[in-house]
């Protein structure tokens, strides 16, 4: 009897390590990107941080089993998640960024149901210079405005639409619409900002859908990897003329040998635990929130039965610095509002 007691406990203690493990792989190898399982992986993956947490309980029963060898492997697995979660609680490095401040607010408004008044209210209280906009409705857009946005930020690339795909940039300094990425699920619009002081930015509104089903997965993959990359060229190869973007152009003159800035914000339906997020920071960004160590601060589905998540970014070109992120409840929408003040190479 003690002998089939004693593998018992051997076979709970090491089923524990076991379920772990699994879930450490499938996040180191990019579970999500896997021929056959991608698809019932990537929503999974999603909720790393909580299986991240939840990592010292296979220890704790394989010590409570008598079980020392299983307790060994546990505590390597919780080492592993450990690993790839608590550096985003502490921040990192930031470069020696000496270029103007540019500061960029993104929110997903619910199909249009956000309160205008807050979205108004936080571009006003920041001081944001660049807003991007998710799930923009016609009649959405049309409250914002009357709200007072566009006295705050003049300048926009409007892709108003009856549905979640909706999206728009406004800007505080003129800009120039560029052609629309091709073949993205939602609307993504993107535009070249000219600051004061002759420096460009180009800012991408960022919504891949969310991969909730094998075709959403398959969309979600494509357009993540289809984002431009940090120093990708802008359409057409060359840079824009001064007289080509909206506004008063004379009075912010572009400097047209800089390189312009690019940065993406919104809605990206990912965390840092899907590969595919993270080949896009490969490609020359950093995470903002990561940055500061805000990035385990959950941006969507609070208030819900749902554990919430942190799938709303600001991805910046890795030569600027962050000086500061900020998280806010977003009333009538199920995403909190994310800010950045981002200081240009």
């Amino acid at each position: 009897m003690s002998t089939i007691a004693g593998r018992v406990r051997t076979s709970a203690a090491w089923a524990g390590v076991a379920a772990w493990a699994l879930w450490a792989g499938a996040r180191l190898a990019g579970g999500d990107r896997l021929p056959g399982v991608g698809s019932a992986l990537a929503p999974m993956l999603a909720f790393t941080p909580y299986a991240a947490a939840a990592a010292p309980l296979p220890i704790v029963v394989a010590l409570l089993l008598r079980r020392r060898r299983a307790a060994v492997a546990a505590t390597a697995v919780a080492v592993a998640l450990a690993a790839a979660v608590l550096p985003r609680a502490v921040g990192g490095a930031q470069p020696s960024a000496r270029g103007p401040v540019v500061r960029v607010l993104t929110a997903n408004l619910l199909f249009g149901r956000a309160d205008p008044g807050r979205i108004v209210d936080l571009v006003r209280r920041n001081g944001t210079d660049v807003l991007s906009l998710q799930e923009l409705t016609p009649g959405a857009r049309d409250r914002l405005e009357r709200a007072g946005l566009t006295r705050l930020l003049p300048y926009k690339v409007d892709e108003a639409r009856v549905s979640a795909r909706g999206a728009a940039i406004y800007s505080r300094h003129p800009l120039l619409a560029l052609p629309p990425l091709e073949g993205m699920s939602t609307a993504m619009p993107e535009a070249e900002i000219a600051l004061p002081g002759g420096r460009r930015i180009v800012v991408t509104a960022v919504h891949p859908v969310p991969p909730l089903s094998s075709d959403w997965y398959r969309r979600w993959r494509h357009d993540l990897a289809e984002l431009p990359a940090a120093r990708a060229p802008l359409p057409g190869g060359d840079p824009a003329p001064t007289s080509s973007f909206h506004g008063p152009a004379a009075s912010h003159p572009v400097d047209e040998t800089s390189e312009p800035i690019r940065i993406l914000a919104g809605d990206f339906n990912a965390t840092l635990d899907h590969a595919g997020l993270r080949r896009l920071l490969g490609r020359g960004y950093a995470d903002a929130a990561d940055r500061t160590g805000a990035g385990l601060v959950p941006t969507w589905g609070l208030g819900s039965r749902r554990p919430p998540l942190t799938i709303d970014h600001v991805l910046v070109d890795e030569r600027c610095a962050v000086r500061e992120v900020a998280v806010y409840d977003l009333p009538g929408s199920d995403h909190r509002a994310v800010h950045a003040e981002i200081r240009l190479p």
